[in-house]
């Protein structure tokens, strides 16, 4: 039984190292890169900017537990119950 345990070990490491005795496949030669002149960028008008956002007001509720709002019949109305306690 140690010969048949032994001979079976011997006869996956030698296909396993099969994958290894292959020839290594030559990778693409790359391309040279192209210079491109650099385009300097306009300067944003103040309009395009975008707005800050208001900072999240934190409450009191923001403690509380808001498992009550799982027994709401639709995710969406889940959804906004708990953004109340956020």
């Amino acid at each position: 039984m140690k010969h048949f345990v032994f001979l079976t070990v011997l006869a996956a490491m030698a296909v396993s190292l099969t994958g290894f005795a292959q020839a290594p496949a030559q990778p693409p030669k790359p391309e040279p890169i192209k210079a491109e002149p650099i385009k300097a960028e306009a300067p944003k008008p103040e309009a395009a900017k975008p707005k800050a956002t208001k900072p999240v007001k934190h409450t009191n509720r923001r403690q509380e537990d808001a498992r009550q709002c799982l027994e709401r019949p639709t995710n969406t109305e889940i959804i906004k119950c708990a953004e109340e306690y956020l």
